[in-house]
């Protein structure tokens, strides 16, 4: 049977989680949840499903020591720094190569590293029955997230027939379509019809299956793939990475494989996209404050407030995100949470 690797996609900014979030340490190198980063809790969710010898972390150099540090138990050639800043496709195509130079019928599963999913047991299990799937046939696995609100910030996947392979712990579908992130008015009905999904951002593939795919739809990445070498590749990759388009995987392979199959998740997912998203999974005092730290209230109801050293007293407000570290503090309404990434060019280099 073929061999399953991990490749978690480690290079995000974190922008939304200024200023707890850095360039060099961003959301998926913070402990913003548990006591352990959502790298570690994604990698150890990982390990519950394969060897961790089979795990890569692909990151950059800016974050690559601090991805060594919270994972001291992986080999220093399991993390990989991406030389240029390309996008989700270059990076599927380099975690493929990399496999396909130890292991040309390997499977390939690929996921970002900042996801929240509490339920580590039915991810692996589901993790497994997917990777046999895509072992199996010619397909992409996606893992799709049966949606409870009408959201607009994620990409859709509209289910088509069930697969004979679908057990009750993990349905596979046809996947008959990827819709980008709809307006309010669509992404009610797409609520209603019971047959579209959010797109979860895992993939798993044979490396054969999506060196095919790039062939047929992004030949640049497919010669990519082809002319990596088994061994000493780190030159290569920093000659030939950079020039590779600057595109995402949906854009350049899923929408146009001539086969996508959807596992529909059987597990808990929040993408964790912005401070909004923390008083869902973190404890709420009576008032509906989410409260970290040194911090006093009076009259002060719905808010989001880290204290990482200073007191922080909040009094007669509503609705604020306030976040207190070293160097900076964030103060915004909860409804300005998704512009936080905004303020990034107006920020000192210093406290990017």
């Amino acid at each position: 049977m073929s061999k399953t690797y991990a490749c978690i996609m480690a290079g995000g900014s974190g922008e939304r989680f200024w200023p707890l979030s850095r360039i060099a340490r961003p959301k998926h190198l913070v402990p913003l949840l548990t006591e352990r980063t959502m790298l570690e809790e994604t990698v150890r969710r990982v390990e519950q499903a394969l060897p961790s010898g089979q795990i890569f972390v692909l990151t950059n150099s800016a974050q690559i020591e601090a991805c060594r540090v919270v994972l001291p138990h992986l080999k220093p050639e399991q993390f990989v720094a991406e030389p240029a800043k390309r996008d989700t496709a270059p990076a599927c195509a380099l975690g493929t190569a990399l496999v396909r130079s130890i292991d040309p019928e390997a499977v390939v599963v690929f996921l970002p590293a900042d996801a929240l999913i509490k339920d580590a047991t039915t991810f692996a299990a589901q993790l497994q029955e997917a990777s046999k799937l895509a072992a199996k046939h010619e397909t992409i696995v996606t893992f799709g997230i049966r949606p409870n609100h009408a959201s607009t910030r994620f990409g859709y996947l509209q289910s088509g027939e069930a697969l004979p392979e679908s057990t009750g712990n993990c349905p596979f579908f046809n996947v008959d379509r990827f819709v980008e992130k709809p307006d309010a008015k669509h992404a009610e009905i797409y609520l209603q019809s019971g047959k579209f999904f959010w797109n979860a951002g895992i993939f798993l593939w044979k490396t054969g299956t999506f060196l095919h795919e790039a062939q047929r739809s992004q030949p640049e990445l497919a010669q990519f793939i082809n002319h990596f070498p088994k061994k000493d590749w780190h030159d290569y990759l920093a000659r030939e990475f950079p020039t590779l388009p600057k595109i995402s995987v949906d854009y350049a392979i899923m929408e146009k494989a001539e086969k996508v199959t959807m596992a529909e998740a059987r597990f808990d997912w929040d993408d964790v996209g912005s401070w909004t998203a923390l008083p869902a999974h973190l404890e709420k005092d009576a008032n509906g404050n989410m409260l970290q730290g040194a911090v006093a209230v009076h009259d002060a109801h719905g808010n989001i407030a880290i204290s990482k050293k200073r007191l922080i007293a909040l009094c007669g407000v509503r609705d604020l995100i306030v976040v207190e570290t070293e160097d900076a503090i964030l103060v915004c309404h909860r409804d300005a949470a998704e512009q936080v990434k905004h303020l990034q060019p107006n920020l000192p280099d210093h406290a990017r």
